[in-house]
Formats: structure tokens, sequence, C-alpha cells
């Protein structure tokens, strides 16, 4: 029997001895782990079930509000015998309901403008004006005008002004070139201009004669005449002049000596700076010197104679009637009166205007409508004037006296 060598038998030996110590280190590794789980399953056992954990809630907001009493006592239980009656709660107040806006109430009455009053009350006046005044006859002055600014029995200004009364200023010039008249230009005596006026002339046919005598024709014997055409002349006459001395007209020139400005302002600036006589429609005042009426003060009567003097400065129905009738003979038969119906916001703007009566004559009708929409907006119009829907609504009468300039006449709804 034959043995092996020894390094055979050296290596069996080693891996027998390598087996037996992983075998050993897996025993001991179970062992380990039985000895963690029951561990944990004796520490479980004596804790108890775990406690669920409550979720995180967010904050809130809380509203307070008050209980009735019912409400009270409801929460509060039955009361004991021997407690104390609860106390009655308070009534409130009663929360106010919003006061409807009104206008303050308008005492009837044409709104004037005149001068301060003696503050002396008519109680039958039938005027409305800034302030109380009383007056033995009541007249309205013969001169009047719309350009004003402060309102005068007459015209304050110590003589009258030449010029338009739209003029702001009227320009300085000398006061007189040794003329006679009234022309800046100097004095000369003018040449004779020539002159060359045709009438007018119809359009003329041919007539000519029979060629034969002796054969009759109907109508009567007539001369014969050659053909002419129309002739567009410009006068009623036939006048041929030849000019002489040059063509340039003369000049009166004008009164006075030479080197003296003439710095008077125009008449418009005289009656805003001295004042003057409003042309309100007085109909039943007898014409006179000044105007003296009997007047009942109102508080909201400077607003409307604000509107009264900037409508006045835009109305000019003069102009409309020049351009429809020169001559004055078609519309010229009648006084013309036009009331509008009117309607202001708070700041004052034109919303609507209505014609409640017309002057018969639709250009009159529409420079009274084109007159308060130039003159617009009428600013601050008075709290007590406004309606509910903030708005003001009037009546504005134009009159227009054929005999005479343009009056104006200011018109109140009826209470």
């Amino acid at each position: 029997m034959s043995t092996g060598s020894p390094n055979n038998w050296r290596r069996r030996r080693r891996q027998g001895s390598s087996a037996g110590r992983f075998a050993a280190a897996v025993a001991i590794a179970l062992l380990l782990h039985a000895v963690y789980v029951g561990t944990l399953l004796l520490t479980s056992s004596f804790q108890g079930e775990p406690v669920a954990r409550k979720p995180a809630t967010r904050p809130t907001s809380v509203a307070v509000r008050p209980l009735t009493s019912e409400q009270w006592a409801q929460n509060r239980g039955k009361a004991s015998p021997q407690s104390k009656p609860p106390t009655t709660e308070r009534p409130r107040a009663q929360e106010k309901k919003p006061e409807e806006k009104k206008p303050d109430e308008t005492p009837k009455g044409q709104v004037v403008d005149v001068a301060p009053g003696n503050n002396e009350v008519d109680p039958n006046a039938k005027y409305l004006a800034e302030s109380n005044n009383r007056v033995k006859k009541e007249t309205r002055a013969r001169e009047q005008t719309p350009f004003y600014r402060n309102a005068m029995p007459q015209r304050t200004a110590p003589q009258n002004q030449e010029g338009q009364n739209t003029d702001a200023q009227t320009p300085p010039r000398m006061s007189g070139n040794n003329g006679m008249g009234n022309d800046d230009r100097p004095l000369a005596q003018g040449g004779q201009k020539p002159a060359f006026e045709v009438p007018d002339a119809r359009r003329k046919n041919e007539v000519a004669m029979k060629t034969d005598p002796t054969s009759p024709g109907p109508g009567v014997e007539v001369n014969n005449q050659n053909e002419s055409d129309e002739v567009r002349g410009n006068s009623k006459r036939l006048n041929i002049q030849p000019g002489s001395g040059g063509e340039e007209a003369g000049s009166a020139g004008r009164a006075g000596s030479p080197g003296l400005a003439s710095l008077m302002p125009s008449r418009a600036v005289m009656d805003k700076v001295l004042g003057a006589a409003p042309n309100d429609h007085l109909q039943d005042a007898s014409e006179g010197d000044q105007t003296l009426l009997n007047t009942r003060e109102w508080k909201y009567a400077s607003f409307f104679n604000r509107v009264k003097q900037s409508v006045g400065m835009h109305w000019n129905p003069n102009e409309q009637l020049r351009r429809r009738d020169p001559t004055g003979g078609i519309y010229q038969g009648r006084d013309r009166y036009t009331l509008l119906e009117i309607t202001l916001d708070e700041r004052g703007q034109v919303t609507d205007i209505q014609v409640e009566k017309s002057s018969g004559l639709d250009f009159l009708d529409l420079e009274a409508v084109s007159s308060f929409k130039r003159a617009q907006p009428f600013p601050n119009p008075p709290a007590g004037l406004l309606s509910n829907d903030s708005k003001v609504k009037f009546q504005f009468g134009f009159f227009m006296e054929m005999g005479g300039g343009p009056r104006m006449r200011l018109f109140r709804q009826p209470n």
C-alpha cells in the first residue's frame, strides 16, 4: 500500500479546515440574527400599540359674530333657580337709510341781473335776483347790452364809445390830422373816378321780310331787325364817365390836432369796467333811463346770471337775420321768441338741449342752441340745484325784439 507525498496530505488538511470555518461563521451569523429579532419582538411587546400621529393643521381666520340673547341663553344651558335672570340686551339703534338727494325748492319768478339792492323786501316781487330790492316804480333802461360785467341800472360810461362791442380794446391812434371828418387818412381832395355803367339788354332774334312781297303772310307787319345777344349790365342806366385827377378817392381827414394819442378803451371794455344795464326781457316794466325792479333774493340767482352772461357773449341773431333778410322786409313783421329746455351735468357741461317753443324761424332756433354749446361749460353748479341723477334742468328763453336789440329772458320750471 503506497502513501502520497507529504505535500498532498497538507493540501487536503488545509481544505478541510477552511470548510469547517465557513460553516461555523454561517452558524454564528444566524444565531446573532435570531437574537436580534427576538430582542425587537420582546421590546415591542412591552411598548404596546403605536400611537397614530395627528396631521398638522393650517391656521385659519376666525370671524367674531355677536350673539343674540336667545343664542346666549341656549349656549349656557338651563338656568338654575339660584342663578340670576339674564339681563336683556339693549336694543340696537336702527340703521338710518340714506336720504334721497332732493333739489331745493325753486321759487317762482324770472331771474334778472340787477345792481345790488337796498335789502328792502317786497312780498309781491315777481323777479328773482341776488339781493332784495324795493322801488316805487319799475322801469327798464332804454339802452341795454349783453356785453357787460357789472350789472348797473344804466350805462356808466361817460360817453358812447365807437367800435364793435366784441373789441377788446381800441388800438391807439392819433387824435386828429387837421381834418374835418372821422377818417384816419390825411385830408386830401380826390379826383373824379372813371365810371362805366351799362344796363341789361335782352336777347333779340333776327326778323326779315319775305322775298316775295306780293304773297300774303300771317300776322302783323314788322320792321326788319338784326340778331343780338343778351347783355348782363351793372346798372339801370347807361353812364360812361372819364376820370380825372387820379383814381384815389379823397378824404375829409380826422378833426383835431396831431401829436396826441387816444388811449380810450372800446365800448365793451368800458361796459366791463364801469358797468351797464343787462338785456333782460322786462315786458311789464315801462321804459326809462334806468333799470329799477322789485326783486326777491335767491341764493342761486348768481349762477344763472353767470350762465346768461356767458350765453349772451355768443348769441348773435342779428347776423343770422342779415344773411337771410338784408333789407328787413321779410322777417321784420313780428317779434321772435325761442324757449329751450337745458340739462347740465354736475361739471356744468351741456348734456341735452330741447326746443320747447320755436320762434317760427329754424335758423334763429339753431342759433339759440349753438350759443349754449359755444358758451359751455358753466362751472360749479350749486349742489342744491342737482337732482337725484346729478343733473340741473332749467328753461332758458331767447327773445328777439324786431324793433330793437335782442333780449334774453331766463325761465324756471314751475314748482
